[in-house]
C-alpha cells in the first residue's frame, strides 16, 4: 500500500514509477535482455511490426485474397480443352500471363506462366524487405534452389546440355552462379563452385564432402540438404521469436515430419540401412525424437501407419485412408498442409504469412498441372484425384 499524499503527483514521483513502471526502465537494470526476448515477453511486436512489415504483410494478404476458389476447380475441372482453361484463367490474377499465349496450348506453358506469376510477386515483396524480413524470404526458396543445385550435379554426372539443365531449374531457386555450375568438368570442381559461389555453401560444407559428390545416391544427397536447410531456418525462425516463431515452428515440424514418413516408405525394400535413415530425419518435429526410433525401423507402409496413428495430428491423416492406400498418401498430407497455411493467416504481425501464401500458390500450381494434364491426356474421370482445394 502507497502512503497516502495529497496534491497532484507527476510522472517523475516516486509513488508512480512504484506502480506504472515501464519495460524500458528494466533494460537498465537487466542489460543482457535481447530485444528480440524483451519483444517475445511484453508483446512489442504487435506494436512496431507495422513500422516495416505493416505493408508488405497488406500485399500477401492481398496476393491471398487472388487464390482459386473451389467453385473456380469446379468450374476448370469441366473444361474440355486447355483452351478452356484459358478462358477461364483469363478471368483471375492469372489472365494478364496467358492472354497472349497463342492456340494449341500445352500443359508447361500454363504451369510456366503461373508460376512467372509466383515469381514476379515475390520479386516484389524481396526488393520492398527490409531485416530481417528480406533474410526470411530468402529462406523461402532455399528449398527450391536445392532441387536446382541436385538437377545440375545429376546432370554433370550424365553428361547433360547445360542449356536444358537451365530450362528445367525451378525459378524461384536460381542465383546469379549457377550458370557456372553446369559448366563444371567434374565433381571435385562443381563441390568447389557449390562452396564459393552458392548460398547453399553452409550445408554443403557441413554435410557433405567432394568425394560423396561421386559415390551418393543424388536423393540421399538431396535430403542430406534439405534436413540441414531445415534445421537451419528452423533455428532463424527462433531467433526471431514472437507469432513467427511460434506460427512457423508449427509449419516447419510439419514439413520435417512429412519428410521423415516420405524418407521411410520410399527406402522401404532399398539399401539404406537404419542408422541411415535415422541420420535423414530433422531434429525437431512431432516425431522427434522417439517417433524417428520408431520409423527407422519400419519395414512396410503399415508399420509407418502404425507409427503416425500414436499421434493425434497425423493420426487424422491416416484415418482418411484405407489399408493399402499408401498412394493417397501425399494427397492426405497436403490437405492437412493446406489448411495449417490458411490458418496462418487469422493471426497477425509475423512473418509466416508470406512462407504460407507461397506454399499455397505452389499448390494451386500444383492442381493447375494436374488439371491440365487430365484434360490434356483426355483422363477427365481422374480429373479430381489430386486437387487439393484451398478454399
Amino acid at each position: 500500500m502507497l502512503p497516502f499524499r495529497s496534491g497532484p503527483l507527476s510522472f517523475h514521483s516516486p509513488q508512480i514509477s512504484r506502480v506504472f513502471f515501464s519495460p524500458f526502465s528494466i533494460r537498465s537494470r537487466s542489460p543482457k535482455i535481447s530485444r528480440v526476448s524483451k519483444e517475445r515477453m511484453y508483446g512489442f511486436e504487435a506494436m512496431t511490426f507495422n513500422i516495416h512489415g505493416g505493408y508488405l504483410e497488406a500485399i500477401v494478404r492481398g496476393h491471398r485474397a487472388g487464390l482459386l476458389t473451389a467453385a473456380d476447380y469446379n468450374n476448370l475441372c469441366q473444361c474440355e480443352t486447355l483452351d478452356d482453361i484459358k478462358m477461364h484463367l483469363s478471368a483471375t490474377e492469372y489472365g494478364p500471363y496467358l492472354q497472349n499465349e497463342p492456340s494449341p496450348l500445352h500443359t508447361t506453358t500454363i504451369v510456366e506462366k503461373c508460376t512467372l506469376k509466383l515469381v514476379d510477386e515475390y520479386k516484389h515483396m524481396l526488393c520492398q524487405a527490409t531485416e530481417p524480413l528480406s533474410t526470411f524470404l530468402e529462406y523461402i526458396t532455399y528449398g527450391h534452389m536445392i532441387d536446382n543445385v541436385v538437377l545440375i550435379v545429376t546432370g554433370t554426372l550424365h553428361e547433360r546440355d547445360v542449356q536444358e539443365l537451365l530450362e528445367k531449374c525451378h525459378p524461384l531457386g536460381m542465383f546469379d552462379s549457377i550458370a557456372t555450375l553446369a559448366v563444371a568438368q567434374n565433381m571435385r570442381e562443381l563441390y568447389r563452385l557449390v562452396l564459393v559461389d552458392t548460398p547453399l555453401a553452409p550445408y554443403f560444407s557441413e554435410c557433405i564432402t567432394s568425394e560423396d559428390l561421386d559415390d551418393m545416391n543424388i536423393e540421399i544427397m538431396r535430403n542430406t540438404l534439405y534436413k540441414a536447410y531445415l534445421e537451419d531456418f528452423y533455428k532463424f525462425c527462433q531467433k526471431l521469436g514472437g507469432a513467427t516463431a511460434e506460427i512457423m515452428s508449427d509449419l516447419l515440424a510439419f514439413e520435417a515430419d512429412r519428410r521423415a514418413v516420405n524418407i521411410t516408405i520410399n527406402s522401404i525394400g532399398t539399401e539404406l540401412t537404419r542408422d541411415d535413415r535415422r541420420k535423414l530425419y530433422s531434429s525437431f518435429g512431432l516425431l522427434y525424437p522417439y517417433g524417428h526410433e520408431e520409423l527407422a525401423v519400419c519395414e512396410d507402409v503399415d508399420q509407418v501407419r502404425g507409427v503416425l496413428e500414436k499421434y493425434p495430428p497425423y493420426q487424422s491423416i491416416f484415418a482418411k485412408l484405407s489399408y493399402g492406400e499408401s498412394q493417397m498418401l501425399d494427397k492426405a498430407f497436403y490437405e492437412e498442409e493446406v489448411k495449417r497455411l490458411c490458418l496462418s493467416f487469422e493471426q497477425q504481425f509475423h512473418y509466416g504469412v508470406f512462407f504460407a501464401y507461397v506454399r499455397l500458390r505452389e499448390q494451386e500450381i500444383r492442381n493447375l498441372m494436374w488439371i491440365s494434364e487430365c484434360v490434356a491426356q483426355n483422363q477427365k474421370s481422374r480429373v479430381h484425384d489430386s486437387v487439393v482445394f484451398i478454399f
